[in-house]
């Protein structure tokens, strides 16, 4: 087998861990390619005796860790006002931790060589890390789901994390009449509503109005991280975990301007 072959399978989550960590579709899928590149050009490897995908993301997290040092600002417009020590607190190897073990669930370990640290540093960071997010981060959410008992869930975990769940939704329309009336902070969308419509078109006619951020939940997440099109961003695959829900609301929360944000 190729080594292209054999990381195709692996290349929509790596995107989806790369739009998270760096809050863009475009850098996370640019970061992507290069690193795809370099491994197929043998600028890089994927080391002896690792599994393909955990040496994939090593390579990727060793080419994101090279472009965040040179970059002058890695988190955007230095105007934007954020609570005091936020950005000393979630530096990206922190972020990635939560997001490695969380959301790609890889184990401590394994997490701790694609980060080239050690395990305990690497559970120390997501502590850290998570405390920081769920303690200045919360916000006012509307679900946008349509089955009932995954809505349920979706607002008790939301309401655990100390967020304000201020309106469900079943259907397009009903979505876009509850994110006016509202005004949340912070949209969690099934992309498929059955008879209700799309949750895509529900969102993008919310974000036509006001920008905040969305995270869309999907059984099939490789349909939209093809890297061929606009897709999201933020992105969690049902059946979720609580851990997941945790990393990647933080992780849409810390990117977008709190100046934009709506309260």
């Amino acid at each position: 087998m190729s080594m292209k072959e054999a990381l195709a399978p692996h290349l929509p989550y790596l995107r989806r861990y790369a739009r998270a960590l760096s809050g863009s579709q475009e850098r996370g899928d640019s970061g992507v390619r290069t690193t795809l590149a370099a491994l197929l050009s043998g600028q890089q490897t994927l080391g002896d005796g690792v599994a393909p995908r955990v040496g994939l993301y090593r390579a990727f997290q060793e080419n994101w860790s090279d472009a965040e040092d040179r970059a002058p600002d890695a988190r955007g417009d230095s105007k934007i006002t954020r609570p005091e020590g936020l950005l000393k607190a979630l530096s990206g190897q922190k972020r990635a931790a939560v997001l490695l073990t969380s959301v790609e669930a890889f184990s401590l370990e394994e997490a701790a060589h694609i980060l080239a640290q050690t395990p305990q540093a690497v559970e120390s960071a997501i502590v850290e890390a998570q405390d920081v997010i769920d303690r200045l981060l919360a916000s006012r959410v509307l679900i946008i789901e349509d089955e009932p008992i995954i809505a349920l869930d979706l607002e008790n975990l939301l309401v655990d994390l100390g967020h304000e769940v201020v309106a469900k939704a079943t259907t397009r329309d009903e979505a876009v009449a509850m994110a006016r009336a509202k005004r949340p902070g912070l949209v969690l969308a099934d992309i498929n509503l059955g008879e209700g419509g799309s949750g895509i078109d529900a969102v993008t006619e919310i974000l036509s109005s006001f920008d905040i951020p969305v995270i869309f939940v999907t059984a099939y997440p490789e349909k939209l991280l093809t890297g061929e099109r606009p897709e999201p961003a933020y992105l969690i695959a049902k059946p979720f975990l609580p851990e997941t829900i945790q990393a990647t609301v933080g992780q849409a929360l810390f990117f977008h301007p709190q100046k934009e944000r709506v309260a």
